[in-house]
């Protein structure tokens, strides 16, 4: 597994059958917890057997059997979704049961095993760590900076004026900060200091 974690794009659903019972995994992209369980309250079903779930947002996460003999769905769901390197993600995996007891390696196979095929399935985006970049030009020097925001990805997040210039607060994606104070720099004969903002 790469270092690269992704976040999903939309949310996603696969249904699939094990053994007469029907298993409908749905995940969606969460930003926090709250997002997260209001998800889960949103698709689980009344009528279903067990609507089990995890999630994990960074360091943050949860999973819940719901009924399900412990460690045999909401792990193997959580299991899924660090598996496939996704963050800031929810799945529900619902079951309605067919009459046949599929065991509890069965059950942590279904619901991994569907939790991950929709995982697998889902469109999905790379999450890309940001820095910020603060700096002050002149005036004369602002149209040229602003022309090469693109070359590094970067967005102005804060721009205030004064008597001297402009100041002005840069989001970039980390791997490219070093390369944008070194142009910066350059651009301006060193008369601009962009410093790195903890």
């Amino acid at each position: 597994m790469s270092d690269t974690l992704y976040t999903l794009d939309a949310i996603c659903q696969h249904a699939e059958e094990i053994k007469k019972s029907r298993f409908l995994a749905q995940a969606a992209p969460v930003t926090k917890a709250d997002d997260a369980l209001a998800f889960v309250r949103q698709v689980s079903d009344p009528a279903a057997t067990h609507n089990c779930w995890a999630y994990r947002i960074g360091q943050d996460y949860r999973f819940n059997d719901d009924g399900e003999p412990g460690g045999t769905a909401g792990r193997p769901i959580l299991q899924a979704i660090e598996g496939q390197g996704i963050d800031r993600a929810v799945v529900v995996v619902t079951r309605w049961y067919g009459g046949i007891k599929l065991g509890a390696g069965g059950l942590v196979r279904a619901y991994g095993g569907s939790a991950a095929e929709c995982l697998r399935r889902a469109p999905r985006t790379p999450i890309v760590a940001m820095a910020q970049l603060a700096l002050h030009c002149e005036f004369g020097e602002l149209a040229l900076l602003k022309a090469r925001l693109k070359d590094w990805m970067a967005q102005i997040e804060h721009e205030a004026f004064d008597a001297t210039g402009v100041s002005l607060v840069l989001g970039l994606p980390e791997s490219l900060v070093d390369e944008a104070q070194a142009r910066i720099t350059d651009m301006s004969r060193g008369r601009i200091h962009p410093r790195r903002l903890p």
